[in-house]
């Protein structure tokens, strides 16, 4: 019932919000075209549920070709190969609107884990990988919303990115999603994407460990 319950939901309001943001979906493949020389749209392929491939759909906010760049897959705070208009669509999360025709033909939810290149998802504990895309990949999820800004940890903590993501950022967001697994609900994500829209406004906010008690806590990333 829950899973029928969510595509139910997830089409629905998918459809309904693809409709109302229409005009900001126009306004910002107008700007890209007039002020980016980049393309309008960003194509990655991405594990999904079940650990089969999909492409992803999002607004492009980073040069032609940044995989092939120095920082390939990671992103830091103020990244040179990051455009001028990206960096706006990357704060606001606008850069994301796309997949909401991910939702809608149903290889992606609203909410669930981030889906992930392959390189990432080896990052994660074997547990995690266990069960990770056993649930349908997300818009937004625990990890999403307790890592609001991501970018700005892997920035200031003074480490090399990769060794960071691999120590710290990945332990962690196993256990979230473990988490996630065992917990999920249709009132969880209900509350998930209320708590995405509270990060947006309130980034520092730790309004999620007080909603959800048993949400493991990191010392590095939960005070």
């Amino acid at each position: 019932m829950y899973s029928l319950t969510k595509r139910i939901f997830d089409f629905i309001i998918s459809l309904i919000l693809i409709i109302i943001l229409m005009p900001i979906l126009l306004f910002i493949i107008l700007a890209l075209i007039i002020f980016s020389k980049q393309d309008v749209f960003y194509l990655q392929t991405r594990l999904g549920l079940n650990n089969k491939y999909f492409k992803i759909f999002k607004f492009s906010s980073m040069v032609k070709d940044s995989l092939s760049l120095p920082g390939g897959a990671i992103t830091l705070r103020n990244d040179s190969r990051v455009t001028k208009i990206g960096k706006y669509l990357r704060i606001t999360k606008l850069n994301e609107l796309p997949q909401l025709f991910n939702v809608l033909f149903g290889n992606m939810s609203f909410v669930g884990p981030r889906p992930i290149m392959d390189d990432g998802f080896s990052l994660y504990s074997k547990n995690a990988q266990s069960i990770l895309y056993k649930s349908k990949p997300g818009i937004t999820g625990v990890s999403s919303v307790v890592f609001r800004d991501e970018e700005l940890y892997v920035t200031n903590s003074g480490m090399e990115p990769f060794i960071f993501y691999k120590d710290y950022i990945f332990p962690y967001k196993s256990k979230l999603e473990i988490w996630y697994f065992k917990n999920k609900s249709f009132y969880v994500d209900i509350m998930l994407i209320i708590l995405t829209a509270i990060k947006i406004v309130f980034p520092s906010s730790r309004i999620e460990f007080k909603v959800f008690k048993t949400l493991p806590k990191d010392a590095y990333f939960s005070n």
